[in-house]
This record gives C-alpha cells, structure tokens and sequence, in this order.
C-alpha cells in the first residue's frame, strides 16, 4: 500500500493567478472549483471542450487559444498540467520547478509538486481526501464522508437552532429525499410528518426525537391545518428543532407557503427544502416522460382536489382542454370521470392516452393505462385508490416506442 507523503493544505487561491495548460476533459473536471475558489484562471490550450469554451465566453476564465509555451507560468501560483501529451506536461512541470510554482500533473500525480485530493463539499465544510495516489481509494473514503455527514451519521455540530425546515421528502421513496432534507430530518428534535412523505426514514430516528402524525388521509381521519401550524409553532418557541416532513415538494399543493406564514407571524425561524415533485417523477418510474420533443411542448400540473364541476375551482379547464399537450392530475381519483367529461366536451380527443400510477416509487406502485373515455371505468375495475398521479396526453403511450 502506498504510503501517503503530501502536506494537505488549503489554498487561498482568490485573486491569484492559476494557469491550467490544456482545455480537455480533465481540465473540464477541474476549472468549476478553481472558478469558484477566486482565481484568476488561464487556460492555455489550443482546443476547449464545449464546457471550457462557454466559461471562457462567460468570463468566467482566460482561454489562450494556442499551444503552451516558455513563460506561461510568470507570476501564477498555481498550475495543472492537463494535457493528454506527457512531452508538453513534463515541460509545464520543468518550468514550474524552476520558478517554485506548485504543479499538479494530471498524467503523473507523483511527477508534479502537487497533487489534487479528492474533494467534495457539505454545508460549508470541504472535505479532501489523499490515499497516496491511490485515487479510487481517496474517492471512496470522500463519499463514504460525505454520505455520513448528509446523512446525521457523523454529526458536525451539536443541534441544529431552534426553528422549523419544511422539507419536501419525495414521492415515497427514501433515496428520493434530497441531501439536505435527510441531513437536517436526521438532526430533527421533533418531526411533523405526512402520511405521503418517506415514512421508512422515521426508523431511523434517534428515540428521543418527538414524531407527530399530521397524516392527511383521504376518506379518513385528517389533522386540520391549525393543528399541524399550532405544533410547528408550539414546538419551535419550545426551543425544539421541528421537521416538517411533507411528500413531494411543499409548495406543489403542499401547504407548505401556509405553514411559512403561521410561523413567520409567530417569529419562528423557517428552512425551507424543496423536494423532488411526484408530479414528474412519479411518471418517471413509470417510464412516462411529461414531455418529449416533437409529441409535447407543455405540461400542465392541476389538483383535482376540488372537481371541474365545482364553483369553487380556480382551474380553466376548458382552456386546458384546448392544449394538446400533457395534464398532470394531482389528488384527482375520485374526480377523474368528471375531469375526463370536461374535457372530451371541451375538445379533447377521447382516445387521449391516460396513465394512473398508484404509490409511485414505492413497492405498493401500481400503473393503470388507459384513454380519457375508458379510464373512469377502468380505475373502478382495477381498484386504483389514492395517493396516485394521473397523466393524461400523448406522452402516455410513448412507452410502445421502447418495444
């Protein structure tokens, strides 16, 4: 096993100039962190990837469209040498050791007087790795540190303030939460949760965290929104740290910019982390894509909460039945024969693919295909119930292209 010999240091590279000589792939990987360190960076190449070309027509970097050559290094602080030619990145390294600038290669760690740890980032923190140039070892151990840190595994404070987050926890999936939300759910002192949010992540909790169970249930029982803004308030001025843990993102028919405002008037601090919608990625699972050049040009996403019927919707559907591109029904089961009625009588073809997925990304998922005229009766014979997302458009169908 390699022995580990390097000084791990942070640079402060802001306003300082660093020369990276090649604009290929590697150079690709490199310049995003150097960018955003500070440094006035020079690329010196004489062909970019489109990626470098753009941060280069951004401003963002100095391209030298042309081949390195003696003199490049004067005044930098730093360089890379990241060509694909060993000839020009010995000669980079040549120079930079005459003129005592630290040089990373990109080709031969060992050959240069630096070499570039494997880093990540997590709020706040960088976290990088050396393993003697054992580069997929340092990357490992890197992501093994950064999960645990995302995770609350490896705590880098002691508690979070008091405080609410409403965090939007995915369609039901537990790897759907994103970094963020399953970071501060893990360092929760109280969590409100729904019924539609990742409930497997709830065993995880230490025992001394408070849950509460705001499950809204469709038919059933259901905790009214005062109760659920009551607790989040009541808790935090507690000196609590609350979770509001939400399915799919809380400003998609979430209530979540009601339960911002009943903190907000009380004087209670709110983090708020979006979520990965169920709107787009509950069809995603189910191999439906909501919109696909050339079949849809728009996607619309309406509640079906409150029936086409009622005189108490916000909703156009007339207009809507006028597109021809994709409808995504949230909450619409029950409403769906009324919905479906609506719209074939405000012009849509009644052959319009319809996609009903239930529980979408969980193991209870199930998928019901149909068209608009068919599918109120089909989702009584199938026994389709909420929570489920309804796609109806083109799109529905496109899953005969994959056979």
């Amino acid at each position: 096993m390699a022995v580990e010999q390097h000084y791990l240091a942070g640079l402060d590279l802001a306003g300082r100039r660093v020369v990276v000589v090649g604009g290929g792939t590697v150079a690709q990987r490199r310049l995003p962190r150097l960018v955003r360190s500070g440094a006035v960076v020079e690329v010196v190449s004489p062909e970019a990837t489109p990626s470098v070309e753009a941060m280069a027509d951004a401003g963002e970097i100095v391209w030298h469209r042309r081949v390195y050559r003696a003199g490049d290094l004067a005044d930098a602080w730093y360089v890379l040498c990241c060509t694909s030619e060993t000839a020009v990145n010995a000669a980079v390294a040549e120079e930079a050791e005459r003129t005592r600038v630290f040089c990373v290669r990109a080709d031969a760690g060992s050959a240069g007087s630096a070499v570039t740890p494997a880093t990540g980032d997590h709020d706040g923190l960088l976290v990088g790795v050396l393993a003697g140039g054992e580069h997929q070892r340092s990357a490992a151990i890197r992501d093994g540190l950064l999960d645990a840190l995302r995770e609350g595994r490896i705590a880098d404070q002691e508690r979070e303030p008091a405080g609410v987050a409403l965090v939007g926890g995915g369609p039901g999936d537990p790897e759907l939460i994103t970094v963020r939300g399953r970071r501060l759910l893990a360092r929760a002192d109280v969590v409100v949760a729904d019924r539609l949010g990742p409930r497997d992540l709830l065993d995880e909790l230490a025992p001394s965290v408070t849950v509460i169970d705001a499950a809204k249930i469709p038919y059933g029982r259901a905790a009214s929104q005062d109760a659920i803004n009551d607790a989040l308030v009541a808790h935090a001025k507690a000196g609590k740290f609350v979770v509001r843990l939400k399915g799919g993102d809380p400003y998609l028919f979430g209530r979540g910019f009601e339960e911002l405002i009943a903190c907000a008037k009380a004087g209670v601090p709110v983090t708020v982390v979006p979520g990965v919608t169920s709107a787009f990625s509950v069809p995603a699972v189910a191999e439906i894509p909501v919109t696909h050049r050339g079949v849809a040009h728009e996607v619309v996403v309406v509640s079906g909460h409150i029936g086409p019927t009622d005189p108490n919707t916000l909703t156009d559907w007339s207009a809507l039945a006028r597109l021809g591109g994709t409808i995504v029904v949230m909450m619409g089961v029950d409403k769906l024969a009324a919905i479906a009625e609506v719209l074939i009588s405000g012009g849509r073809d009644k052959t319009t693919p319809v996609a009903v997925v239930q529980e979408g990304t969980t193991r209870s998922q199930r998928i019901l295909r149909s068209t608009l005229d068919r599918v109120a009766d089909d989702l009584v014979e199938a026994g389709i119930r909420p929570p489920a997302v309804t796609v109806i458009g083109p799109v529905a169908d496109l899953r005969t292209a994959l056979s």
